[in-house]
């Protein structure tokens, strides 16, 4: 993964409800995709909330219908007015080749947003993150550290730290 620009943003997320105030934050925050891919990596455990924390994300920038986990289909494509939101999940695939395999290339328009689980599984394959979003288990909840690389990164990340409505709803969770 590329060296990161600043220091991470971190939210304690006490429950569920908080991983999906993130992930609409997150979609509010997403600056668009104007010259080439933008691409989010979601990493942590089993039960983190990265899937939770994608379709709060897809809700919001108006995916309607079923959102499914891409965990047994790998990739699940929604087609937005602006953009394609590409939801991939490398949690069962074993090494680069089978990532390779996916046709993710397919995705790398300036007009696409690849939502990446397990982003490690594929690292040397698939386009570096904009933002990193890692989701980890801490009483009473999770921790999200969110870093940003790159330009679109870092407007990303600063459109989300000038949200006050997130930082005033996690900050009342405590």
């Amino acid at each position: 993964m590329p060296q990161s620009d600043k220091s991470p943003m971190e939210f304690a997320l006490t429950d569920a409800e908080a991983t999906e105030v993130l992930g609409a934050a997150l979609a509010q925050a997403f600056p668009g995709a104007p010259t080439g891919p933008a691409s989010l990596h979601l990493e942590g455990d089993l039960g983190a909330g990265k899937t939770t924390c994608v379709r709060s994300f897809l809700r919001t920038l108006g995916v309607t219908g079923l959102i499914r986990s891409p965990t047994f289909t790998l990739v699940e494509t929604y087609s937005l007015t602006e953009l394609t939101a590409v939801h991939v999940d490398l949690y069962r695939l074993t090494g680069e080749q089978e990532v390779e395999e996916l046709g993710l290339r397919d995705f790398l328009g300036p007009d696409c947003l690849l939502l990446v689980e397990w982003p490690s599984k594929g690292a040397r394959v698939l386009p570096p993150p904009d933002l990193a979003l890692a989701l980890s288990f801490a009483e009473p909840g999770r921790v999200a550290q969110i870093r940003a690389y790159g330009a679109l990164g870092q407007k990303w990340l600063g459109n989300l730290g000038s949200d006050t409505r997130l930082t005033t709803y996690l900050s009342n969770l405590t």
